[in-house]
């Protein structure tokens, strides 16, 4: 019985471009340097606490408080924003109508915007006696200093990473693909769920990772609408300033240190679902 032999894998793959050594050295360098070494010495500093340390700050009321707020938000701001991102894309991209340019270039304002005057256009717009604070006043909703204000401000930043994830892929799309679907007799919402979304799934999974990670590690364009009051609106960032201006270095390197380990896990589950989302869906 002749087996088959299957192709090995290969770590470095064939190819006319000489400099594989050198580029590839240079890449681990620049990332270990960047990325790993200040990373590292975050750990190691958090790591003289012990871990009944780490535990002990981790299971502070003010700082359980924080990181449930950051994170919680982050990712209701993240989802909404890959939602809404979507919707934006597909009408930039499949529509056209006057000042669609200028649209399209709004989309990346809070990319050029300084954090803090992200945030204080926001707290301005949110605040009770502001533009659209006062409106919500009357109905009942409170935005600036409470949790809601941290999700429009996430939202607000998280939004272009959700738009511009998914963009390209989109006006990839080829239109004949959904006319053929069309012909064979799938109604609009079968072309849809069936032949238009499963190749646009590890974008808008990429869009919404980038989206949660910005909302997370944010301050500028928070602190101001936030209100910062502990056990309400306080974000894990402020805490670690504030544990920075107290002169607990250690506590703010703890605090750190959690804050990357959720992180990590939740950006390695995204990464997961981006792999499975490809091989089920057989795009690459």
């Amino acid at each position: 019985m002749v087996e088959t032999l299957r192709p090995r894998r290969r770590f470095r793959q064939p190819s006319v471009i000489p400099g594989f050594g050198l580029t590839f050295g240079y890449a681990l360098t620049c990332l270990g340097l960047v990325v790993l070494l200040p990373l590292a010495a975050l750990v190691a500093r958090a790591s003289g606490l012990g871990l009944s340390g780490i535990l002990e700050v981790a299971s502070d009321p003010r700082v359980a408080s924080a990181l449930k707020v950051s994170f919680g938000v982050s990712l209701v701001a993240a989802l909404v924003a890959s939602v809404f991102g979507f919707l934006v894309a597909w009408v930039l991209t499949r529509y056209r109508f006057p000042g669609r340019r200028l649209v399209d270039a709004v989309v990346d304002l809070p990319f050029a915007l300084p954090t803090a005057v992200a945030g204080i256009a926001l707290a301005s717009l949110y605040a009770p006696n502001g533009l659209v604070g006062e409106q919500l006043e009357k109905i009942g909703i409170k935005a600036a200093y409470t949790p809601v204000g941290i999700f429009i401000a996430m939202v607000f930043i998280g939004l272009p990473f959700a738009v511009r994830t998914v963009q390209p892929l989109i006006a990839e799309i080829d239109k004949e693909i959904e006319e053929a679907s069309a012909t064979l007799g799938a109604t609009r919402w079968r072309t849809l769920t069936r032949v238009v979304l499963p190749p646009l799934i590890p974008a808008v999974l990429t869009g919404f990772a980038l989206a949660f990670a910005r909302g997370v590690g944010e301050y500028g364009s928070i602190i101001f609408i936030a209100g910062n009051l502990p056990y309400v609106s306080e974000i894990a960032p402020l805490l670690i300033v504030i544990k920075l201006s107290e002169f607990d270095y250690g506590g703010a390197a703890a605090i750190a240190t959690i804050m990357l380990a959720i992180s990590f896990l939740t950006l390695l589950l995204i990464n997961l679902i981006q792999a499975w989302s490809r091989r089920r869906f057989g795009y690459v």
